[in-house]
């Protein structure tokens, strides 16, 4: 769901103000002094530069690691002998300190380095075993610089009177609150006699783990009264009955705060998932818990953990990364998937890199020569593996040819940041990534749209009525340009949603809101800053028609606010207060609203028209008719991703809408759960709900009841009941929902339906169900010698999804239900050839693997349906020109005899398709008699209807086959053509001869209309066909 787009941009250090050393607590003479707590305060950076970089690389230069704060807002780097803070947003370098010779001699140059989770503390590792900390000291004030610019007056009127908003010109997204004053100050030095593996820092204190002896310690911030300030816990010792490593140290820590897990891999590789156990006088040394999830041939080298969906991702040594689901804390982490490496481990090198998405959506897998961006479960979606390397190397772009030394994510996802083996440049990459990351709604599924650090992109293909007439240079996704004022004080876009009619899309970012008309091409804002400041967007939005409904925070309260497009923002349609924040809200059939809060209740609202109406001077108002409790079902309301509900025929057309919690069967996505929920009265008349995983690894779903399938609405189509999910890899789809309904109560026993699987090569952002297509994006690296650096663009992917139902159908002897999908394709302009992909892939798997007993062959009952369409003769003879000639007889022993389909398409009208036939014919009859008659009359009603190219294509097939010209001939006399047409060709036998005297009557074919000469086309369409 993400694609890096564009070129990166490059941050590196170009000078400092002074080149002031710290000595870190060291004296001149490079010993240590005695009072190392108190050391000399870092000097600012005076510039940076923002470039590929031209000049001399310089090694001390080279940037070895970085580490990003839980805000976002600040990361610090390290190289060998510098500690630098920067800021995220604009990226500027901050505060440095440059270690002294005295410093570097006593500790040895910096090797890695831990940033403490609230960006006060920087902790940096040295080669010669110590811990030097730093002091991080932000002056919320204070700015290095302040841009002074003169007032907008881009609002006219009343409004310009009432509201200045400053320009913000030129200023760039996140940035208008300056770059702020930071002071990094030397703060003390650790040193850890028994050798650092590896060092993590954790909010309330410092995790070490130290090599001899194996042995984790844990050193806290601030001591507290009565405790020691240090414990340590030895890895082989009673109570570590668990770690299986025996006398290994662990070589990589990471610790992830919501899930409240640790992850440790040993040096011999096995991963262990760890959890901090409370401070217990019983048992002082029992300090973790832990399990040993990943062992086996593939050594783990890195780890990343997933919060959103509950994983663990495993870096192995040769290169791929094993996915784990944590299902509890109780070791129960079972290998979930394989993420495999694309290359060969030898290509690529060693992994040297994991870094998730905030989101959990994607994750960045970094390698010594290359990396690779993946869906959650598994679909590639960018690499740099396609690079040309000399190319890259000219150009100095490290990020394609250095590998990667690492990566993290910066402005929530929206960009990219990585660091390359050898290079002294932070290279930021812009992504974009669907906006059903943000809020996961049918529209946003649907419809399709994506998000980029300052753009909206959305796709305009369903209101497109011939896709096929749409030139291939013409783009059908269309981006737009955020306002750059809204960028600036609320970037990064948290949240974004379109209508159902693409009409109409809303972004959200830190604070406030902004909306966009695809018509009008304008953006809508809030006029008065102070207005926009007091809202924040938690929960998500959707459209209904022109209005807006977004769930947001304000001064503390928690509102369903109503806006209309037609109004400024100022003015508030309607505002319904809650007792608990929102966790998703959504859409539902034609003017319900579902809205899911954190206290695991589900609010039914029916919208409602004011007495003004649905005019642009009309609002409308949510009347909450019921609610659905899931106190004790659900366990963790905020893991749930979206929600849906499917309500029954008989409700939904005469049922009162205040009895729909009543009787609605609820869809759950929780992680990557798809959870059915289904109604169900006790003994006393209560209301109660059987649970059902249909399926997991479920990165989104489409529930088509709450689209729109195009011409006709949702009611004229046959898959409008249909469930579809992509699982990583393929699109599955149940063609009734209802039938998996009537299957998911547990006490039937009863297995559910298999769903339909639609293959597809690329990430699917949208489906265009009334078009029979999915709609995705590929990432192409673009490199071109006229300039000097390459760049991400996004090709368009299209693919059918018809053929594969349309098996699935046959394949369960469901005829009717096969014909009554087709008929409402078969007006589409490409349905001829969506029949023909049918064909050839079944074709290909009965020639392959024929079916035991034959009596199961599918084929047989496909042509049966195909000869239901007027396409039908055109269908075959094309598959058999796009397939090898071994299984041409499979074919045809299913259909009439080739003469009958010749026959067929003559009387049709259909010469080249007869032609076709002909080809087929001569195959078969190669030993027996030449079917002169037969190309007689087709050449003969091929001149009546002055087809001359496909008159010059039989010509010359017949020459391709008797290159004496006796064949052609005795076609022509027996169609009555005539002889003298022939003089041209002499007596000669030679081929290439004959084939150079035809020329001449070639170009005289527009001119002949009454058979007197020889007509020979210059396509080989049969010579081709002879030889398959």
């Amino acid at each position: 769901m993400y694609w890096p787009i564009g070129a990166p941009r490059a941050y590196s250090l170009s000078k400092h103000a002074r080149t002031a050393y710290s000595e870190d607590g060291t004296d001149e003479n490079g010993g240590l002094e005695g009072n190392a707590g108190n050391g000399e305060q870092s000097k600012p950076v005076a510039g940076h530069s923002q470039s590929n970089g031209t000049g001399a690389y310089d090694a001390e230069k080279e940037i070895l690691a970085a580490t990003l704060s839980r805000s976002g807002a600040q990361f610090c780097s390290i190289t060998r002998t510098a500690v630098t803070v920067w800021q995220s947003k604009p990226v500027v370098a901050l505060a440095s300190v440059i270690r002294s010779p005295h410093s570097l001699k006593a500790y040895g140059a910096n090797v890695a380095l831990t940033l403490r989770p609230d960006a006060q503390v920087v902790v940096v590792q040295t080669e010669l075993g110590f811990l030097i900390t730093y002091t991080i000291s932000i002056d919320p004030q204070a700015l290095v610089y302040r841009i002074q610019l003169p007032d907008s007056h881009r609002h006219a009127g009343a409004a310009r009177d009432a509201y200045r908003r400053p320009s913000t010109a030129e200023v760039g997204p996140g940035e208008s609150d300056g770059i702020r004053e930071v002071t990094l100050r030397f703060r003390m030095v650790i040193r850890i006699d028994a050798g650092i593996s590896a060092a993590l820092a954790l909010d309330e204190e410092l995790m070490v783990a130290t090599e001899a002896p194996a042995a984790l310690q844990c050193i806290r911030w601030v001591a507290e009264e009565g405790t020691p300030q240090s414990r340590t816990q030895l890895l082989r010792t009673e109570g570590m009955e668990w770690w299986k490593s025996e006398q290994h140290a662990v070589s990589e820590l990471v610790h992830d705060r919501p899930m409240n897990l640790s992850v440790w891999i040993a040096e011999d590789g096995k991963a262990y998932a760890v959890q901090r156990q409370k401070h217990s006088s019983t048992a002082p040394k029992d300090l973790f818990r832990g399990f040993c999830f990943h062992e086996g041939d593939e050594a783990a080298v890195k780890v990343a953990v997933n919060a959103r969906f509950s994983l663990i991702a495993v870096g192995t040594a040769l290169g791929n990364v094993d996915i784990y689901t944590v299902k509890n804390y109780s070791g129960n982490i079972p290998l979930s998937h394989r993420h495999n490496l694309q290359i060969s481990s030898g290509t690529s090198g060693g992994l040297t890199c994991l870094a998730y998405s905030p989101d959990g959506y994607t994750l960045f897998v970094g390698y010594e020569r290359g990396w690779a961006l993946w869906s959650v479960y598994g679909k590639a979606l960018a690499s740099s593996w396609s690079c040309d390397r000399a190319m890259a190397k000219t150009n100095r772009e490290a990020w394609l040819t250095h590998g990667v030394r690492d990566a993290f994510w910066l402005g929530g996802g929206c960009e990219l940041a990585i660091l390359s083996h050898g290079d002294d440049r932070i290279w930021v990459l812009e992504v974009v990534r669907s906006a059903a990351t943000t809020c996961l709604t049918a529209p946003n599924v649907g419809r399709g749209l994506l998000i980029g650090s300052s753009t909206a992109t959305f796709y305009r293909g369903h209101d497109v009525p011939d896709l096929i007439g749409v030139s291939g240079d013409m783009s059908l996704w269309q981006t737009v340009q955020i306002p750059g004022t809204y960028l600036a004080d609320q970037w990064p876009m948290k949240c974004a949603v379109v209508s159902a009619d693409s009409k109409y899309i809303a972004v959200a970012g830190k604070r406030g809101l902004a909306h966009y008309s695809v018509a009008s091409g304008r953006w809508k804002m809030f006029d008065n800053p102070a207005a926009e400041q007091a809202i924040a967007v938690r929960g998500g939005m959707a459209w209904y028609q022109h209005f807006l409904v977004a769930a947001v925070e304000s001064g503390g309260r928690y509102l369903l606010r109503v806006y209309s497009r037609e109004k400024a923002l100022e003015k508030i349609v309607f505002d319904e207060e809650l007792s608990a924040p929102v966790i998703l809200l959504t859409t539902s059939g034609s003017d319900s609203l579902l809205v899911y809060t954190h206290d695991n209740v589900l609010l039914h609202y029916i919208i409602t028209p004011t007495a003004s109406g649905l005019t642009s001077s009309g609002g409308v108002k949510l009347v909450q008719v019921g609610q659905i409790g899931f106190h004790g079902i659900i366990r963790a309301p905020p893991r749930v991703r979206a929600i849906s509900w499917i309500l029954p025929e008989e409700q939904m057309e005469h049922g009162d809408p205040a009895r729909d919690v009543e009787t609605a069967s609820v869809l759950f996505l929780v992680d990557a759960k798809l959870v059915l929920l289904q109604p169900v009265t006790d003994g006393e008349g209560g209301l109660k709900y059987d649970m059902r995983v249909l399926r997991q690894g479920v990165e989104y779903y489409m529930l088509l009841q709450h689209q729109d399938l195009g011409d006709g609405g949702a009611d004229a189509h046959s898959l409008q009941d249909s469930l579809w999910y992509f699982d990583g890899t393929d699109y599955h789809v149940w063609a009734d929902v209802h039938d998996v309904l009537a299957a998911a109560p547990a006490d039937l026993g009863r297995d559910l339906p298999t769903p339909i699987r639609v293959p597809l090569d690329f990430y699917p952002v949208s489906a265009s169900i009334a078009a029979g297509l999915a709609h995705g994006l590929d990432s192409e690296l673009v490199q071109r010698r006229d300039i000097n650096f390459s760049f991400f663009r996004h090709p368009a992917r299209t693919q059918l999804f018809l053929p594969h139902l349309l098996r699935h159908h046959l394949a369960e002897y469901n005829d009717s239900a096969a014909l009554g999908l087709a008929e409402k394709y078969k007006d589409l302009p490409y349905f001829a050839h969506a029949l023909e992909i049918l064909l050839h892939d079944v074709l290909d798997a009965e020639v392959d693997t024929p079916p035991s007993p034959p009596e199961t062959a599918l084929l047989p009952s496909l042509v049966s349906f195909l000869s239901s369409f007027p396409a039908y003769l055109d269908v075959v003879v094309n598959c058999t020109r796009k397939t090898e000639l071994r299984s041409w007889r499979t074919l045809f022993a299913c259909l009439p005899p080739v003469l009958e389909l010749f026959e067929q398409s003559l009387q049709a009208g259909k010469l080249k398709t007869a032609a076709g036939y002909l080809l087929v014919l001569h195959a078969f009859e190669q030993e027996g008699a030449f079917q002169s008659k037969e190309f007689a009359r087709l050449l003969g009603v091929a001149v009546e209807e002055e087809d001359w190219d496909l008159c010059g294509e039989l010509a010359r097939f017949l020459v391709g086959i008797d290159s004496s010209g006796e064949t052609l001939r005795g076609v022509l006399a027996e169609a009555g053509l005539g002889e003298e047409m022939l003089n041209g060709f002499g007596n000669g036998s030679d081929h290439t001869s004959l084939s150079e005297r035809a020329d001449p009557l070639r170009r005289q074919a527009t001119s002949i209309v009454n058979g007197t000469g020889a007509i020979v086309g210059a396509a080989d369409y049969f010579s081709m066909g002879s030889h398959g």
